[in-house]
C-alpha cells in the first residue's frame, strides 16, 4: 500500500503563473525508496520540500494532490503542517554543517523533535530513544557523545545526526535531499547503509534526491528522471538504468563515471532552461540529437511501456540500445629534468599538531595528478599549501624548479596568475555582492588589463566552456543555483590562463551531465595548453576518468602512488583496496 500519493502536482510562481513543476505523478509504498535524479533546476528540490507542504518564496501548489499517510498536504492549514513534519513526515537536510544548531548538545537536539511530537512521553523514555536511534545509525551514545556540539563532529558523523533526528519519532516518510554530497566514499557508503536499514526495518516511505546516478542505482527500488520541471521517465530501478528509453536519461548514464575505467564520459551540450525560459514542445529537444520536427512542436504525453515503466517521448519506439564509448587512452606524459610542481618531504602544521608527514608528489606539464582519501586525510591541507593558502609547513614546493614562497603575498604576480585554485564550496568562494561578469572580468583586467569589449568577449568564451548562457552575467551569486555557482568558479580560474589549477572537490556539487562537461573542457585545455591538474576528490570513479597518476592518502601520509590504471587494476595498500570497495556504480 503506497504511504505517498503524488497526483498531478502543479507548482508555480504566483506572479505570472508560470509553472516551476508540472504535471508531477508518483507513489511510494512502505519500506520503498524512490530516487529523484534530474540537473539542476529540474525541480527536483520543489517536488521534494512539497511532501513537506513547504514552497519556495513566491511560488504556490497550484493544483493536484500529496497524500502523505492519509494526510492531504494540499490546503492544510499551518497548524497540521506542523503537526505532520517531524513525527509522520522527516526530512534530511545536504549540509547538516548548517542544519544543525551550533549551539546545541547533540543529545538537546534530537531531544527536541521527541518532546514536540510524543509530549506524552516521559524524559527518561525520550532518552532511552535517543540512545537507541544513535545506535541504530552507528553513532556512539555514550554521555561523553551526548554532550557534544556539533563542531565536534566529522562530516559524517553531523549527517549521521541528521539521519537520528529525521527517524527519531519513527515517521511514515523521509526525503533526503542529496544527504552524500562532499562526503568521502566510505563514509557515503555508511550513510546510504543507515538509510536503507532503517526504511527497511521500520518501514519508512523514502523519497531520496540526488545528481549521482550511482548512489540512487545503488539505494532506490524504483527511479524518476526529471528535466525542466516535468518527469520525463520512471520505473523500476533496472528498467531507467538498464533498459532506458528517453534520451535525457540514456545522456545521463552516458556522463556517469565507471569505476573500471572502461568507457568514456561524455557530457550534455548546452543547458537546462529555466521556468520563464522552456520551449514549446518537448523541453529537451534543443539538447537531443534525435529530435525531429514534432518534438518542437508538440509536448510528449505519457506512454506506459510496462506496468511500472512510463516515459514522456515522441520517439520512444525508436530507442536503440546504449552504446558506451570506449574510454581514449591518455597520452603518455613525459617527465622532465624540471617538473612543474614538486612537492618535496613537506610537513604540515596546524599550530602543534602535525597534520601532514613527508609528502612528496610532482607534477608534469599536461599531467593530471589525483589526490583521494577519506575527509580528514590531509588533501585540503597539502592543496591549500601548493596554492599558497597554508604557510605552516616545513619543506619545499617548487615550481618549474623555483622554490615558492610559502603564502601567496610572498610569491610574485606570475606565479599568482599561473597557479589558480579551485574551491570546493561556490557558496563561500564567490562574492555575493558582485554580478557574475564582474568576478570574471576581474581576473582578465588583474592580469591582462583586459577591459570593455574585448573582456566582455573573452568571458563569453569563458562561460561557453563550462556550459552557462551569457545573460548569467548580470545574475548575482543569490540567484544560480549551487551547480552554475561552480562553474562560475570554474570560469574564473580559466581566465587567468593558469599553467597549473589545484582542483580542489569542484565537481562534488555538480549534476553528471556537467561534471562530464567540466572534465571534458579540463582535458582540452590540457591537450591545448598543457596546463597540469592536481585534481582533489573523493570520487574515485571520476578519478579514473581524468588522471594519469594517482596519489592515496590516509591520515596525512600518502600510502600508495603511480598510474591510474596500476593502482586502480591492482591495489597494493589495503586501505585503497577498501576505498575501490565503497565506490557506488551502476551494477
Amino acid at each position: 500500500m503506497s504511504v505517498v500519493k503524488v497526483s498531478n502536482v502543479d507548482i508555480a510562481i504566483t506572479r505570472g503563473g508560470i509553472k516551476i513543476v508540472e504535471n508531477i505523478s508518483f507513489e511510494i509504498a512502505a519500506g520503498e525508496i524512490l530516487g529523484l535524479v534530474g540537473e539542476s533546476g529540474s525541480g527536483k528540490t520543489t517536488v521534494s520540500m512539497a511532501l513537506l507542504g513547504h514552497t519556495r518564496k513566491g511560488a504556490v501548489i497550484e493544483a493536484g494532490s500529496i497524500e502523505i499517510d492519509g494526510h492531504q498536504i494540499v490546503g492544510a492549514d499551518e497548524l497540521e503542517l506542523r503537526s505532520l513534519r517531524g513525527g509522520t513526515i522527516a526530512y534530511v537536510p545536504q549540509d547538516p554543517g548548517t542544519a544543525l544548531n551550533p549551539g546545541l548538545r547533540i543529545s538537546k537536539q534530537i531531544l527536541e523533535s521527541l518532546e514536540k511530537h510524543l509530549p506524552e512521553q516521559n524524559h527518561e523514555t525520550h532518552m532511552a530513544r535517543v540512545r537507541e536511534i544513535l545506535t541504530e545509525v552507528a553513532l556512539p551514545s555514550d554521555a561523553d557523545f551526548l554532550k557534544r556540539y556539533p563542531h565536534q563532529l566529522s562530516g559524517g558523523q553531523q549527517q549521521r545526526v541528521a539521519i537520528a533526528i529525521a527517524f527519531a519519532c519513527r515517521p511514515k516518510v523521509i526525503v533526503c535531499d542529496e544527504p552524500t554530497t562532499g562526503l568521502d566514499v566510505t563514509t557515503q557508503s555508511t550513510v546510504l547503509a543507515t538509510i536503507r536499514s532503517l526504511c527497511r526495518e521500520h518501514g519508512v516511505a523514502a523519497l531520496y534526491v540526488s545528481h549521482d546516478l550511482a548512489v540512487v542505482a545503488e539505494l532506490a527500488d524504483k527511479v524518476a528522471v526529471m528535466y525542466a520541471g516535468h518527469i520525463v521517465e520512471n520505473g523500476d530501478r533496472d528498467e531507467v538504468f538498464f533498459n532506458s528509453v528517453h534520451p535525457y536519461t540514456r545522456r545521463l548514464i552516458r556522463a556517469l563515471p565507471d569505476i573500471a575505467g572502461r568507457n568514456q564520459i561524455l557530457g550534455i551540450s548546452g543547458y537546462a532552461p529555466m521556468p520563464w525560459e522552456r520551449p514549446t514542445g518537448c523541453a529537451f529537444a534543443p539538447r537531443c540529437e534525435d529530435a525531429q520536427a514534432i518534438c518542437s512542436q508538440t509536448s510528449p504525453v505519457v506512454t506506459q511501456l510496462s506496468s511500472t515503466h512510463n516515459v514522456s517521448c515522441h520517439r520512444h519506439n525508436d530507442a536503440t540500445k546504449i552504446v558506451a564509448t570506449p574510454r581514449e587512452e591518455r597520452r603518455a606524459v613525459s617527465a622532465t629534468d624540471s617538473h612543474l610542481l614538486s612537492v618535496n618531504g613537506l610537513n604540515g602544521y596546524y599550530g602543534s599538531r602535525q597534520v601532514l608527514f613527508d609528502t612528496n608528489i610532482h607534477i608534469e606539464p599536461g599531467e593530471c595528478v589525483a589526490l583521494v582519501g577519506e575527509s580528514g586525510s590531509g588533501k585540503t591541507t597539502l592543496s591549500r599549501c601548493i596554492g599558497g593558502l597554508h604557510d605552516d609547513y616545513q619543506g619545499d614546493v617548487t615550481f618549474f624548479g623555483k622554490k615558492l614562497g610559502k603564502h601567496a603575498l610572498e610569491r610574485q604576480k606570475e606565479e599568482r596568475r599561473d597557479i589558480q585554485y579551485i574551491f570546493q564550496s561556490p557558496y563561500a568562494s564567490i562574492n555575493p555582492r558582485r554580478p557574475i561578469g564582474a568576478t570574471i572580468s576581474r581576473q582578465l583586467e588583474l592580469f591582462f588589463g583586459m577591459k570593455g569589449k574585448e573582456a566582455q568577449s573573452r568571458i563569453n568564451e569563458l562561460l561557453d566552456l563550462v556550459s552557462l548562457p551569457h545573460a548569467i552575467v548580470t545574475s548575482f551569486p543569490d540567484q544560480l543555483s549551487g551547480g552554475e555557482r561552480q562553474r562560475v568558479a570554474i570560469a574564473r580560474a580559466l581566465a587567468a590562463q593558469p599553467k597549473l589549477i589545484v582542483c580542489d572537490e569542484i565537481t562534488s556539487a555538480l549534476d553528471v551531465s556537467v561534471q562530464a562537461s567540466v572534465i571534458e573542457t579540463l582535458k582540452k585545455l590540457q591537450e591545448s595548453t598543457s596546463v597540469g591538474l592536481l585534481f582533489v576528490t573523493h570520487n574515485l570513479a571520476l578519478t579514473r576518468t581524468i588522471a594519469d597518476r594517482v596519489a592515496v592518502m590516509r591520515k596525512g601520509t600518502i600510502v600508495e602512488y603511480g598510474g591510474i590504471d596500476a593502482v586502480f587494476n591492482s591495489p597494493k595498500a589495503e586501505y585503497t583496496g577498501r576505498l575501490l570497495q565503497h565506490t557506488p556504480s551502476l551494477k
